[in-house]
């Protein structure tokens, strides 16, 4: 008998697993889940960086809404928590409450009703009052609504300041100048009427970005000036009264509010509602 023939069959079995073994395949699902996951982180954080401070207020503010949108809403959350925003002729204590009784769509000039005496608002009270004029003004039309993009509000030591400022794309001024653009133009008559609502005397501030310092003449100051001064006057032609005017400041560069100092978004004008006594 020969050797092969003496040799033992061995039979291999192999054994195969679907799916990868014990785990199956449960490591693509989180894979993918980690990838989906990074890739949201990622498109938030170009978001926050393609966006301007305006626009993410605006996005805030869509998700989780501080104005009550009926009168038999329930109390609002945050700094005014307390009765419905729309409850009448409730003043704030404690910095609670909602607006005084206001007529915010009288003509301005025609009533001695248009206008609120000084003592009678806080300044909490008073930046709700400006910012509800400036709303209602918004939904007129698609340009005071683009407008609105170019103002916020808030209230300092002063009083209560509506600030006004460029967009990249969108400045206040034809580049350079103190020549008011039609965009800064809207935004006077939007804030007229809201003006009128109260008696509070009216400080115009100027500030501008930083230019080159290898310019021989640095314009900062000048423009600053010069484009508060602009500012007065198309409220004034809009029916603000001249003796209300207390004082128009051009600050320069001085007060740059990025740290890039030479970004557009430092060329800005300030309307302050001044306190008593300021």
């Amino acid at each position: 008998m020969s050797e092969d023939a003496q040799r033992p069959i061995i039979i291999k079995r192999k054994k195969v697993v679907a799916g990868g073994g014990h785990h199956g395949g449960a490591w693509k699902v989180a894979y993918a889940d980690f990838v989906t996951a990074m890739m949201a982180f990622f498109m938030l954080m170009w978001l926050l960086n393609a966006t301007t401070e305006t626009q993410r207020k605006g996005l805030a503010d869509y998700f989780s809404p501080t104005i009550a949108v009926a009168r038999v809403s329930g109390g609002g959350d945050g700094a005014f928590s307390g009765d419905s925003l729309m409850s009448e002729k409730t003043l704030s204590q404690s910095g609670s409450g909602g607006f005084v009784d206001l007529d915010l769509n009288v003509e301005s000039g025609t009533s001695e009703d248009a206008s609120v005496g000084n003592a009678e608002l806080t300044d909490e009270e008073l930046l709700k009052a400006v910012q509800a004029g400036l709303a209602g003004k918004g939904g007129e039309s698609l340009v005071a609504e683009m407008a609105l993009e170019h103002i916020i509000t808030r209230v300092t030591d002063e009083g209560v300041v509506i600030e006004i400022f460029d967009i990249e794309d969108d400045p206040l001024f034809e580049p350079e100048t103190d020549r008011p653009t039609e965009i800064l133009r809207e935004i006077a008559k939007l804030l007229s009427d809201t003006l009128m609502i109260v008696e509070n005397r009216v400080s115009f501030a100027g500030h501008s970005r930083t230019y080159s310092q290898v310019q021989i003449n640095n314009p900062a100051w000048d423009l600053s000036v010069d484009r508060a001064h602009v500012m007065r006057e198309l409220l004034e032609a809009n029916s603000l009264p001249p003796e209300r005017v207390e004082r128009v400041i051009g600050y320069g560069q001085q007060k740059p509010l990025l740290s890039n100092t030479m970004a557009f978004r430092n060329n800005r004008l300030e309307i302050v509602l001044l306190r008593d006594g300021v």
